[in-house]
This record gives C-alpha cells, sequence and structure tokens, in this order.
C-alpha cells in the first residue's frame, strides 16, 4: 500500500490551469484544473495525457464547470506502478474516485476518449454513487460479457496483426517506439486523423504484417491539423520522459478485465444520463456499429449521440469547438 501522499501545493501556469498532484490506489495522480463549479472529471486514451483536453479545460470552465483533467496511472506525472495487473479496469476507476474524494467532492460528471471512454463508462457502472452523469467520445460502451478479448483479438486480420495483439505482448511495442518516440507519435496520430489518415486501398495501419511493425503502415511526411509541432513536443517530451510501457499495460489487462467485470455486470446497462459523440472516419464507429445501435439498451439514459462527418479519432482534438459546443449544451440539461 502506497504512504499516504499530501496534496502539493497548487501551481498555476500562464493560461490559468492549475496543476496538483493528489492521493490515489497507484500512489498520485498528476491532474490540471481550470474554472469553478460542478466537477467534470475528464479521462484521456492512448497515447495521450491531460494535454489532449486543453481545448476543452477553458472552455467548461467559461460554461461554469469545474474542469479536471488527469493523467491517467501510468502517463504524465502520474504514478506508474511496475506490475502490469496493476493497469486493470477496477483499479483506474478506483484512481478516478480518488480524484474526486481528493478535490472534496462527492459526485461528478466523468467524460472520456478512447480508453478513457471505457474508463468513464465503467467508473459509470461500478460506482453509479460517485459518477452522476458519463460522456463517451470514440469509443462506444460495450456491456461486459462475450468471448474471452484476447481470443477476438486473436482472430481479426487474417494473415495480419490486429494492432491490440500486438501490443498486448510485453515489450515487443515498446522496442518499436523507443527508438523514436517523436516520430513513432507523429504516425500514430497521422494514422487516425482525419485529414492524414491512409485512403481506403492503402494497408490499414490498425494492422501490422506478421513479424512487421506497425509503424510500417503509417503515413510519412505531414502532421494533421490539429497538431502544431509544439503539441507534437508536448507529448514527445512525456513519453520520452516515462516510455511507453505503462500506457501499453491497458492493453495487457483486457482478459483481467473481462474475469474481474463478467461475473457482476455481465450485460449491465448504465443507467446515468450519457453522450456519445464519434468519428465519422473513425475505424471504432464502423467496427462498433453494433454497439451503437445497441445504446438504447444499454444507455437508456442517452441524452445524445453524434457523428461528426470527416472527423477521425482525436475528436476534441480535431474539432474543438464542435465538441466543446456537445459538452456544454448537453451538461447543461443534466438535472441538478
Amino acid at each position: 500500500m502506497p504512504l499516504p501522499l499530501p496534496q502539493t501545493s497548487p501551481t498555476t501556469d500562464t493560461t490559468d490551469r492549475t496543476h496538483r498532484l493528489v492521493p490515489s490506489p497507484a500512489g498520485r495522480i498528476h491532474l490540471v484544473e481550470q474554472g469553478t463549479g460542478p466537477l467534470v472529471l475528464l479521462v484521456h486514451g492512448f497515447p495521450e495525457s491531460w494535454y489532449s483536453w486543453r481545448h476543452q479545460l477553458p472552455a467548461l470552465a467559461a460554461a461554469g464547470y469545474r474542469a479536471v483533467a488527469v493523467d491517467v496511472r501510468g502517463y504524465g506525472r502520474s504514478s506508474r506502478p511496475a506490475d502490469i495487473s496493476a493497469y486493470r479496469m477496477l483499479d483506474l476507476v478506483e484512481d478516478s474516485v480518488a480524484v474526486v474524494r481528493a478535490l472534496g467532492e462527492e459526485t461528478a460528471v466523468i467524460v472520456g476518449h478512447d480508453w478513457g471512454a471505457t474508463v468513464a463508462a465503467h467508473a459509470a457502472l461500478v460506482r453509479p454513487d460517485v459518477f452522476r452523469a458519463v460522456g463517451l467520445l470514440s469509443v462506444p460502451y460495450t456491456p461486459p460479457g462475450g468471448p474471452r478479448p484476447s481470443e477476438v483479438f486473436a482472430g481479426m486480420g487474417g494473415d495480419e496483426e490486429f494492432y491490440v495483439s500486438y501490443f498486448q505482448e510485453p515489450g515487443r511495442a515498446e522496442a518499436e517506439i523507443e527508438p523514436d518516440v517523436r516520430g513513432w507519435l507523429a504516425g500514430f496520430y497521422a494514422a487516425l486523423s482525419g485529414d492524414t489518415m491512409p485512403g481506403p486501398d492503402a494497408p490499414d495501419p490498425h494492422f501490422a504484417s506478421r513479424g512487421g511493425r506497425l509503424r510500417d503502415r503509417f503515413p510519412a511526411g505531414r502532421l494533421p491539423g490539429w497538431l502544431t509541432g509544439s503539441d507534437l513536443d508536448v507529448y514527445a517530451e512525456e513519453f520520452e520522459r516515462t516510455g511507453l510501457t505503462g500506457a501499453l499495460n491497458r492493453y495487457r489487462n483486457m482478459d483481467r478485465d473481462w474475469e474481474d467485470l463478467t461475473p457482476r455486470f455481465a450485460g449491465a446497462p448504465i443507467a446515468q444520463p450519457s453522450l456519445f459523440i464519434g468519428g465519422a472516419l473513425d475505424a471504432s464507429t464502423t467496427w462498433l456499429a453494433d454497439a451503437i445501435a445497441a445504446f438504447p439498451d444499454t444507455l437508456p439514459g442517452l441524452c445524445s449521440s453524434h457523428i461528426l462527418d470527416g472527423c477521425g479519432h482525436w475528436l476534441q482534438q480535431e474539432r474543438p469547438a464542435e465538441v466543446n459546443r456537445l459538452l456544454a449544451d448537453w451538461l447543461a440539461g443534466l438535472p441538478g
């Protein structure tokens, strides 16, 4: 058990964002907050950080909310436990609860993108007493249950290897990424962005040839329109400092999550008010179309669902103004 961690004295940067460290089951969670009002917790995905919410923090603050973006355990200035099993979903849910409590709140709205959407959904599912509403960006909610995840992913791609299976092997993706973290991130972001992703006739960057590398499928030579060189530097400098293992360990716990969650929550809906936003060009929107179609059963409290034309995976960075408006309108309509 980690020693109690006192909250550090908050520091404010030039944009009026406040940085602080708070205690959690991981040890510490780094967060960035802006504004006052009802708490909205923002949870990033892979391979990002709190910085992926840089456009939402001031917008939500201006709309009357206390917007808080975290570094998920394994990322940034948050703790990075050494044990792979320390990155299971229930641990990330408890980190989210710990942040709410450390900020002196009893409840919060939770919003997540990519893996953060899955964390947000399960936080709402497991701790409805804490999370009164949930917003999901890019990845729709799929209730626990069904086949073992590793078996599903192993069967995808035929002669090629699905990226999730690739990431699940400890050390393999790290060996690909570590020699050129900045270049790998640039290619990964471009591969899933609406304006730079490969065309329909190009090899799919979500798969690698057997024995090959994912980066061999990434587009080269141009950053997405939403990503400046300075933005890329922020991400690259963090991952060059921390490495990618903590981030990749999330993928290495999917079978553990299935074992943890299925007995209690198989097929369970999320009843709280919810929101979904997806990108029309995001593979998650097409691969998980059945999950979106099932929202009347799986998200009975769904307030609205939106698919953004021409948008890829990095929704809140590709279309910040549109996402900010959708979030603010949804939050304004929540009870209480």
